[in-house]
């Protein structure tokens, strides 16, 4: 699988995705003492919708109608999701669309820092040149905030352990490589071993079943400590969807985590559905 994020920006996955980011961002601050939020590939920050929609050399269905889309001119969302929504609509603004119709939509990295406290430290980091550029252009010379164009998985063995000894890190690779499970596998327990109380959250695309359930085998294999598993699912298997759904898996869950996950994914599992089949599940695959 190739995903390029910039002609996906803002469809269902980014919605799934971005609403859990805001809870688990706000579970790491119930404790006073700051950490560490490490996105090892953060992409460039700021998404434009009609340019993705363009193409590189023709028109593309956008996704984003179907995603963040429903929830802008939606009814009122449930309170576990508003604040979400209400940021990417603050971006918007903020990047000068006056229309009802949102024109652009913000990565990780925006969520992240919008929502850091001044004892939180941020690190982005970003391998592709062009890309790692715009998120500088981005995000500007921000205190407390790093931006290195590196190679995610080598950012974990660099990185850690932070010397807040806290951290949530953010693992969401674009899946062009072949084996990219199995190098999250490999990254996860290297990261594992040098930090074991760390946070870990790793996005994953739901295209075959069998895959994903190799990467959990080998994820168990690991030995880490308690491990969730939310999943969103838009269609069933039937649906012809290239990509019918996707899934995060927690390593070290904040408390109350699972609760708002499955509140968030309750939710989103109607207001995103295309076909029949889909829906959200939140599982321990390391109970606790």
């Amino acid at each position: 699988m190739n995903y390029r994020h910039r002609f996906h920006a803002g469809n269902f996955a980014d919605v799934m995705k971005h609403a859990l980011l805001v809870r688990l961002v706000h579970a790491m601050q119930k404790k006073d003492q700051g950490f560490l939020y490490l996105d090892t590939h953060a992409g460039r920050g700021s998404y434009d919708l009609a340019a993705a929609a363009a193409g590189d050399s023709r028109a593309r269905k956008p996704e984003w109608p179907d995603g963040i889309g429903r929830l802008w001119t939606g009814a009122a969302v449930p309170e576990v999701v508003a604040e979400y929504v209400g940021l990417t609509r603050e971006f918007d603004r903020q990047k000068g669309n006056l229309e009802e119709a949102g024109r652009f939509y913000p990565g990780s990295p925006w969520f992240a820092r919008r929502l850091a406290r001044p004892q939180d430290r941020l690190a982005m980091c970003e391998k592709h040149p062009t890309e790692c550029a715009t998120l500088r252009a981005e995000t500007g010379s921000v205190p407390r905030v790093s931006i290195d164009e590196m190679d995610g998985y080598v950012a974990l063995r660099a990185l850690l352990p932070p010397r807040e000894r806290r951290a949530l890190v953010l693992i969401d690779p674009p899946f062009e490589a072949q084996g990219e499970f199995a190098q999250i596998a490999v990254a996860l327990g290297e990261a594992l071993r040098r930090f074991p109380s760390g946070v870990f959250v790793v996005w994953y695309p739901l295209t075959e079943r069998a895959r994903v359930n190799a990467f959990f085998a080998a994820a168990i294999a690991l030995r880490p400590p308690p491990t969730l598993v939310a999943e969103l699912a838009i269609a069933g298997e039937m649906a012809g969807l290239k990509m019918r759904g996707c899934g995060l898996v927690v390593i070290n869950p904040p408390w109350q985590i699972e609760r708002e996950a499955r509140a968030v994914l309750g939710y989103l599992a109607g207001a995103l559905a295309q076909a029949a089949g889909g829906g959200g599940r939140v599982e321990w695959l390391i109970p606790e």
